[in-house]
């Protein structure tokens, strides 16, 4: 019994984690300047890719990336409680958000001809938290196998 309120203090915290990614998706329209938002809610395989301001765009970028990589490292470390691991997460992860960030700049000012799918998707893991996604599995797949 004497565990049960320290791990009702971890789901807090984690329920706290989440909601504070859950803002951030949800102030992205106003917090963060981003013209693609609406080009890809529309019919944008028809469409010019909107015009950027580069320079802010990759701020803001970086911004909501990392935002959304902080508040996951602190939720793999609330879940696993491992330094080691959370080191080799925060490489990753600074190593993902560079080359997506210039893979999806390149992309973006390659040409009129880039596609439009790939420019989307490269974009969407650098603005979701879809890497804890991937990580949380991993990391109890490698606990249980230790």
């Amino acid at each position: 019994m004497q565990g049960l309120p320290k791990n009702k203090s971890k789901w807090f915290l984690i329920a706290v984690l989440v909601g504070l990614l859950l803002c951030i998706r949800a102030g992205e329209g106003q917090w963060f300047y981003d013209p693609l938002l609406t080009y890809f809610k529309g019919d944008y395989q028809n469409l010019p890719l909107p015009p950027l301001d580069s320079f802010r765009y990759g701020v803001h970028l970086y911004l909501r990336y990392g935002l959304n990589s902080l508040i996951s490292m602190a939720i793999l470390f609330v879940v696993f409680r491992q330094r080691e691991q959370l080191r080799f997460v925060a490489y990753l992860y600074v190593g993902l958000g560079l080359i997506l960030g210039i893979t999806f700049f390149l992309l973006y000012n390659s040409s009129t001809d880039a596609p439009k799918l790939l420019i989307f998707y490269v974009r969407r893991f650098l603005i979701q938290p879809l890497f804890l996604l991937l990580f949380i599995p991993a990391f109890f797949y490698q606990n249980k196998h230790r």
